[in-house]
């Protein structure tokens, strides 16, 4: 049996951005700083959420140096250090390990793709090479690769590969996986709206972009299902329904982004090539926050 990095719900921490596009270190230590006094039970910095897809190297780590700098050992620090350049995803994670990442957030490669041994030999590669927890991300939507449940169970095999953040929509998929892997593979969601099913199936938590927003409700609705209380769980879901759907009205990280920006939070503008939501869209993000009264 593997130890589980975490149990609850770990955020898809945003990167706050200056007016020109440069990373914003002070409100970076102040949003850490809101998560964890918002009861978040890990964070995960620089993943798809974070826009690593457009910061360099430097900033990369330096971004993740900063985060751990902030959360100073109260909740995990999960450094997003996937690429579909093998050798680099190597290079990163050990760079992102020195600067005190307590586990590492693979995405799929992406673009060039691979097969599922493909798949196999890259994760093992990495794995054989670094000395933190792996969790696999499996996005399919975006990368244009899925693991299959077949392919968990051998990467399961790894010592340090504990988990898997689970972002194909596949309910059956995600079954067949927990069966076949036990607790040799820890399952997170990877979308926020299938944490109560995931969580009912065996998940240990969610890798969440709702929390971004509301910290205490990603917490509390995770804590529930660990609890066992799918209806408490389910009551908190579907509260922030709307909310949940409307964080994709975009593409990913501008609505969040958005909406953080709309309750004061001064997070900034996602890099280019994203730009900043309609108006029509930033009106139903208001709504739902008004809703919540977050506003």
């Amino acid at each position: 049996m593997k130890k589980c990095i975490f149990e609850g719900c770990g955020t898809a921490l945003i990167t706050p951005m200056l007016p020109d596009g440069s990373v914003n270190y002070k409100k970076l230590a102040e949003v850490v700083e809101q998560q964890i006094t918002g009861g978040i039970d890990a964070l995960v910095i620089c993943g798809t959420t974070g826009e690593s897809a457009t910061l360099d190297h430097d900033e990369h780590v330096k971004v993740i140096e900063a985060a751990v700098k902030q959360s100073a050992g109260r909740v995990p620090i999960i450094a997003g250090t996937g690429s579909n350049d093998t050798r680099y995803a190597v290079t990163l994670s050990k760079d992102a390990i020195s600067v005190g990442a307590d586990a590492l957030l693979m995405v799929t490669p992406y673009y060039n793709k691979t097969s599922q041994a493909g798949l196999i030999a890259h994760y093992n590669y990495i794995s054989e090479r670094v000395n933190k927890p792996i969790i696999l991300y499996n996005v399919p939507s975006r990368t244009g690769v899925n693991i299959k449940p077949e392919t968990y169970f051998e990467l399961a095999k790894c010592k340090n590969i504990v988990a898997t953040k689970e972002a194909n929509g596949d309910l059956s998929s995600v079954l067949k996986t927990i069966a076949l892997c036990g607790s040799d593979l820890a399952v997170y969601s990877g979308n926020d709206d299938q944490t109560v099913p995931i969580m009912a199936l065996g998940g240990k938590g969610v890798i969440s972009v709702l929390s971004n927003v509301v910290p205490s409700a990603g917490h509390r609705m995770a804590a529930e299902c660990l609890k066992g209380d799918f209806k408490a769980a389910t009551a908190i879901a579907v509260k922030h329904a709307n909310l949940m759907q409307h964080l994709f009205i975009d593409v990913n990280p501008i609505p969040v982004k958005d909406a953080m920006n709309l309750m004061g939070m001064e997070v900034g503008p996602c890099r280019l090539p994203l730009v900043t939501t309609s108006e029509a869209n930033k009106a139903v993000l208001k709504k739902d926050l008004q809703e919540l009264g977050l506003l």
